[in-house]
């Protein structure tokens, strides 16, 4: 009878100390250690609490394998970003102080801001100071003489953050592009030594097809590239310079609705093809606009006055700030248009902003040809274009679909402290204000002009014709066998009546 004990104990014990499938542990061991942690704190009540000291002693041993927190990475966008901006926040201690009274080519931004506030623009206090902040890193390593906030395009991935600037008089800049000294190396003939051992086969027949001349972009610091402009992502991060624009990106600009995507290099997709990526359309879009929207109050700006110079006062494209200027009331300014003008130069549909006349010849070509034959060829002389002068009221602004511009106060409560505020309904997001003698611009938009109700893309032209069509050259069929026998026999006899006329008159004679 012992021995039958001994072995269902032997047995029950072993049925104990078999391990769960499920966590890995046995009934034995687990009762042994509550009942270690019994004797050791010897709780009260311990028959009711009995179970949860089981389940926490359970609960202890098994491992927390599941966490409700994310890894982060080692270094977010945010932080890469904050480590970029937390530089224009440190300041040299071992630079030397400025003097307040030295000019500096950087407005003060944030008071500019506080005034596109009232109007109820702008982009935020903080944001603004960082711009203020990273304008001024952009002049302290360029040789700028005047800098701006120009504005903020906003694009489908990252959003460009614009700045105006000229440079110093004194500083020429080189903008040779390697294009322009591929296109001279082309252009320049071949010397007799160069042409020696070189055969020249014409394979194919030329064309005497001439294309339109190319309308040349206007130099560094004239019309559309009279200023240059700088762009970043993000306050912080570095500046890029956009490219000097050309009259045929001005022209494709025209053309296509586009929006931005963040990305210079990006390629333009587009009908007609746009000669560049995205660089260049955001640099033809921005010249647009400051054509379209840059305005001043009326008597700001005033014309320079040169002696002996005809040409330079009928033209005028050049203005000075007028220092009699004494200011215009928020009242006038708010309620009429007139006492705004345009102080940007207007791009022409030739996509510059002093027109060219591409049909006049070198004076190489015409001194070989004679005077009557200049007369001859040479076609008609087309009509100057000629846009709206600089300092144009914008009440003269024209435009079908909608009204150009819409002006307010930006509060009616507190007139005596209000500016008056223009916005640009032809450019959605250009805007400006003017209180005293104290104006500023600024665009926050997707830069896109306003295209209607709805925007059509340009049809492309109707194919042209291969060749002209007609009776004179179109080819005959083929004849049949009974028309050719027929036509033979026609010729054959005539033939014979000709024999006999030559010989008839022969007798006669002789006769």
């Amino acid at each position: 009878m012992e021995t039958q004990r001994q072995q269902a104990a032997a047995a029950f014990k072993a049925f104990i100390l078999k391990n769960s499938a499920k966590s890995d542990l046995n009934l034995y061991d687990h009762l042994a250690r509550l009942l270690t942690k019994v004797m050791d704190e010897r709780p009260q009540n311990s028959v009711d609490v009995i179970e949860e000291m089981s389940y926490k002693l359970k609960r202890e041993l098994l491992p927390d394998t599941q966490s409700t927190l994310r890894d982060l990475p080692l270094n977010t966008n945010s932080q890469l970003l904050a480590e970029q901006q937390r530089l224009l926040f440190l300041r040299d201690d071992d630079a030397e102080q400025e003097d307040e009274l030295v000019e500096t080519a950087l407005p003060n931004v944030n008071e500019i801001g506080y005034y596109f506030e009232q109007a109820g623009l702008g982009l935020g206090r903080e944001e603004m100071q960082r711009i203020f902040l990273a304008l001024k890193q952009l002049v302290d390593s360029q040789p700028l003489q005047r800098c701006r906030l120009w504005g903020k395009i906003l694009g489908t991935e990252r959003n460009y953050i614009v700045a105006e600037g000229e440079y110093k008089e004194d500083v020429e800049e080189d903008e040779q592009g390697a294009d322009e000294m591929d296109e001279q190396m082309e252009a320049e003939p071949l010397d007799d030594e160069e042409k020696d051992g070189i055969v020249e086969i014409d394979l194919l027949p030329r064309t005497s097809y001439k294309p339109q001349p190319e309308v040349p972009k206007e130099p560094q610091g004239t019309g559309v590239n009279k200023v240059v402009y700088y762009v970043c992502k993000e306050p912080g991060l570095p500046w890029v310079k956009l490219p000097l624009l050309t009259a045929e990106q001005v022209k494709a600009a025209r053309q296509i609705h586009k929006f931005f995507t963040g990305r210079l290099d990006t390629r333009i997709s587009s009908f007609p093809p746009f000669p560049g990526n995205e660089a260049n359309y955001l640099r033809a879009q921005i010249a647009r606009i400051s054509a379209g929207t840059h305005v001043s109050p009326l008597g700001f700006f005033r014309f320079r006055e040169e002696e002996d110079d005809e040409e330079a006062e009928a033209l005028h494209d050049t203005y000075e700030v007028n220092t009699e200027f004494e200011g215009i009331t928020v009242a006038e300014l708010a309620e009429s248009l007139s006492t705004w003008v345009h102080h940007v130069q207007h791009i022409l549909q030739q996509g510059r902003c002093t027109w060219i006349n591409l049909a006049a010849k070198p004076e190489d070509e015409s001194e070989d040809k004679g005077e009557d034959e200049d007369k001859e060829d040479e076609p008609d002389e087309p009509e100057p274009e000629v846009g709206p002068p600089l300092l144009t009221p914008i009440s003269e602004d024209t435009d079908a679909s909608i009204s150009p511009w819409t002006s307010r106060l930006s509060s009616t409560l507190t007139s005596q402290y209000a500016v008056a505020v223009l916005r640009s309904n032809l450019w959605p997001g250009a805007h400006a204000y003017a209180r005293g003698k104290k104006f500023e611009n600024i665009y926050i938009g997707w830069g896109l002009k306003f295209a209607g109700n709805g925007y059509s893309p340009c049809i492309p032209p109707t194919p042209q014709t291969e060749y002209p069509t007609g009776p004179e050259i179109t080819e005959a069929l083929d004849p049949t066998l009974e028309e050719e026998q027929a036509q033979k026999a026609a010729q054959e006899e005539q033939q014979a009546a000709k024999e006999e006329m030559e010989s008839s008159e022969e007798e006669e004679e002789g006769g």
